[in-house]
C-alpha cells in the first residue's frame, strides 16, 4: 500500500469510468484511512456507495464512503446538491455506529438544496416522457440544477433565512405549469429541522477553506458520484446525470486549482453494468447476463432497481481514461466472473452500430479473497493484463470480494 500511495501523491480523485456502480466507495473506504481531508464534489441522493466493514453493510448517498474514518474532516462541496433529511438521517447512522461526524462534517454554503419539489417535479417531468424516459431515479436531482441554471435555487448559506415567501412563489409556479401540489409546511418544517443540526456545519468561502488544509500540508480524497459516461457534457448524452462527473467536474465542484491534483484512480468493474436508459453496445439480456447480476449483487444502492449487465467495452474505458486522465485503474468485482468458462470483452464498433468482441479464457476457480495477483488463476491474471495494455493504464487495485480486506494491491 505504501508504495502504491507514495505514486498517488497527496491529493487524489476516484472517478467512476462507466456508469456508476462500479464500486468507488469501496475504494474511497481504503483509500480514505490514509488521506487527511475526505471530500465529494458534485451529485445528489441518486448515488449509492455501498461499503462493508467487518460483515456491517453501510450504503452512502450524500456522505462520501471515507466518512467511516474517525477524526478525518468530511467536506460537501458546492457541486452537489443535498437532501437535507438524507443527510440528515446518513449523519445519525455514522454516529449510531460510534463514530462521531458533526465536529468534522464541513458542508459548502454554495451546495444547493433538494425540496421536496424537487422529486414531484422529477416524478412528473419523467412521466411525461413515457417511452422514452431517461430512468432518472426520481431524487430530484435534475429539477435541483435546472433552479440553479436558472439562479433561482437555494443554497445551503441561506437556509437560515425566512425561505416562505420564495417557497410559495415556487409553488404557484409548479401549480400552473406542472399541476402539482407543493406542501408549503412541509417543506418549510425540513429546512428548519436542518438549519437547527447543521448551522455550524455551513462553510461561506469552501475554496479557502480547503487552500488552508492544502497550505498546512494536509493530504486529500476526492471521491468522484456516478461516473464519466454519465457526465452532463461528456457522457452518453441525454442519458446523463445533471453533473459533472469527471476529475474536472470534481474540482470544479470544490473549488480546487487544477494544478493541485496529484492522480486520479479511475474505477471500473471486470465486467459492466447500467441503468436506465441508453445506449449499453455489450449488454447481455441471456441467462449469462443474468448470472451477473445475480453474482454480482447488481441492484441499485438508491432504487434497487435490477442493473442492466454486460461486458467490459474497451473503447469506452480508453475514452474515460483519456477524459480523466486516470493514473490508475481499481478493477472491482474481478470474482463474479469465477463461473464462466469464456469472458467476452468488447473491442470495437462495427459500421452498424453493433460492438465486435474477443473472447478470452475464464478460469472456474475462486478468486474470493485472494490479495496477491500472483495468486490468481493464469488466466484471470491474463484477463487484468490485456485489460491494462488495450486500455493503457495500469490496473493498481483488484477486488475479489465485497469486504474492506478482500482487495489486491499491485505495486
Amino acid at each position: 500500500m505504501q508504495k502504491l500511495l507514495s505514486s498517488l501523491g497527496s491529493v487524489t480523485a476516484v472517478i467512476g469510468a462507466q456508469w456508476g456502480d462500479e464500486g468507488k466507495g469501496k475504494a474511497t473506504d481504503i483509500l480514505g484511512e490514509h488521506y487527511d481531508v475526505i471530500a465529494r464534489a458534485c451529485g445528489g441522493a441518486n448515488a449509492g456507495h455501498t461499503v462493508i466493514v467487518a460483515g456491517k453493510k453501510h450504503v452512502f448517498h450524500l456522505l462520501p464512503a471515507g466518512s467511516l474514518h474517525a477524526g478525518k474532516p468530511v467536506i460537501l462541496g458546492s457541486g452537489m446538491v443535498i437532501h437535507l433529511p438524507t443527510l440528515l438521517e446518513e449523519i445519525k447512522t455514522v454516529e449510531d455506529a460510534g463514530i462521531p461526524l458533526m465536529n468534522r462534517l464541513f458542508i459548502s454554503g454554495a451546495a444547493h438544496v433538494i425540496c421536496e419539489y424537487h422529486k414531484q417535479v422529477d416524478g412528473a417531468l419523467e412521466d411525461r416522457r413515457g417511452k422514452s424516459g431517461i430512468g432518472t431515479t426520481r431524487r430530484g436531482i435534475g429539477p435541483a440544477y435546472m433552479d440553479k441554471a436558472e439562479r433561482i435555487g437555494i443554497r445551503m448559506e441561506q437556509i437560515t433565512q425566512d425561505l416562505r415567501p420564495r417557497i410559495e412563489e415556487r409553488a404557484k409556479t409548479l401549480k400552473a405549469w406542472l399541476g402539482i401540489t407543493v406542501d408549503i409546511e412541509k417543506e418549510l418544517k425540513e429546512i428548519a429541522i436542518a438549519k437547527d443540526a447543521l448551522r455550524s456545519c455551513i462553510v461561506s468561502e469552501m475554496p479557502m477553506f480547503l487552500h488552508d488544509f492544502l497550505s498546512k500540508g494536509k493530504t486529500m480524497l476526492l471521491e468522484g458520484a456516478q461516473a464519466s459516461l454519465l457526465d452532463i457534457d461528456h457522457g452518453t448524452y441525454p442519458y446523463v446525470t445533471s453533473s459533472s462527473t469527471t476529475v474536472a467536474g470534481a474540482l470544479q465542484g470544490l473549488g480546487l486549482p487544477p494544478r493541485v491534483l496529484t492522480s486520479s484512480i479511475g474505477v471500473t468493474k471486470a465486467y459492466c453494468t447500467r441503468v436506465g436508459a441508453g445506449t449499453f453496445l455489450t449488454e447481455d439480456l441471456t441467462e449469462r447476463g443474468s448470472r451477473l447480476r445475480e453474482r454480482g449483487g447488481e441492484y441499485g444502492a438508491t432504487t434497487g432497481r435490477p442493473r442492466r449487465c454486460g461486458w467490459l467495452h474497451l473503447p469506452e474505458l480508453k475514452y474515460s481514461a483519456i477524459l480523466n486522465g486516470f493514473t490508475c485503474l481499481n478493477m472491482t468485482k474481478l470474482d463474479v466472473l469465477d463461473q464462466e468458462e469464456e469472458i467476452p470483452v468488447g473491442i470495437g464498433v462495427t459500421s452498424s452500430g453493433t460492438a465486435t468482441f474477443k473472447n478470452l479464457q475464464g478460469w472456474k476457480q475462486s478468486t474470493v479473497g485472494i490479495t496477491d495477483f500472483r495468486k490468481l488463476p493464469t488466466a484471470a491474471q491474463d484477463y487484468v493484463r490485456f485489460i491494462e495494455e488495450e486500455v493503457g493504464v495500469p490496473v493498481r487495485l483488484i477486488g475479489t470480494g465485497p469486504g474492506r480486506e478482500e482487495m489486491i494491491i499491485r505495486n
